[in-house]
């Protein structure tokens, strides 16, 4: 799975939410039902964020408590990050690394620029 942060996504009612996942074989115990293990020691930043655009990728705010409250019920962080890590879905690929870009777009066709 990798040593970069993984996105773990969670869609809520009114946004789209996510956290960072740092060690993904501590995820997968805890997906697997571990739940001994710390919070911390799964979670690379503990905070939750929001996409108020809808989807994985685009700009992540720190969700708000209102937020938290709107989309869980709770605006206890723990209990969040609880929900995202068993309900959420891993977008470790949603990631700008992985995805093929276009090499040349300022050249134009043929156009040097001189």
């Amino acid at each position: 799975m990798g040593n970069s942060p993984h996105k773990l996504f969670y869609k809520g009612t009114d946004n789209d939410f996510v956290i960072f996942v740092d060690d993904a074989n501590l995820f997968a115990r805890y997906k697997k039902g571990d739940k001994t293990i710390p919070l911390i020691d799964i979670v690379s930043i503990f905070k939750v964020f929001i996409n108020r655009q809808g989807g994985v990728d685009g700009i992540l705010d720190e969700a708000s408590k209102q937020d938290l409250n709107n989309n869980f019920g709770t605006s206890n962080i723990d209990q969040v990050i609880k929900i995202i890590l068993d309900k959420g879905s891993d977008k470790s690929s949603s990631d700008f690394a992985t995805q093929e870009n276009s090499r040349n777009d300022s050249l134009g066709a043929g156009n040097t620029g001189n």
